[in-house]
């Protein structure tokens, strides 16, 4: 009985785990660019490397939250997220727990495993496909 729960839970709970990670990495993105919620750090430099990964999380977050192109967004997003491991926290140690890169790490495979899995039933890209 719980496997069939399970069973008929699992393609809502994935479309969950879209939504609420677009959710969480687009606050990032409104960060950097938007200012909101506020930040000690200044805006990103136009054309920077910290600008252009705002844009990635806001636009991608944004395609994430509705479920439109999510499979090649979500890679998209899983490169940026380990690239921001790689230089930004990497250099600072090896543990990512000391590091401060245990977000991009977690983000990171989330993204790819919604690259695989698709966007769940609760998204533009799937009613597209019923259509």
């Amino acid at each position: 009985m719980i496997d069939s729960v399970a069973t008929r839970a699992q393609p809502w709970l994935l479309s969950i785990l879209r939504i609420m990670g677009a959710l969480l990495l687009l606050q990032h993105g409104m960060q950097k660019l938007i200012g909101w919620p506020p930040s000690p750090r200044p805006m990103p430099e136009f054309l920077s490397m910290y600008w252009f990964a705002g844009v990635l999380e806001l636009a991608g977050g944004a395609l994430l939250l509705v479920g439109l192109f999510t499979r090649p967004v979500a890679f998209v997003l899983a490169g940026l997220m380990a690239f921001a491991y790689f230089i930004g926290h990497a250099p600072r140690g090896f543990m990512p727990v000391l590091n401060g890169g245990n977000l991009a790490i977690l983000y990171c495979f989330v993204f790819l495993y919604l690259s695989a899995a698709g966007p769940g039933p609760l998204s533009v890209d799937a009613a597209r496909a019923r259509a």
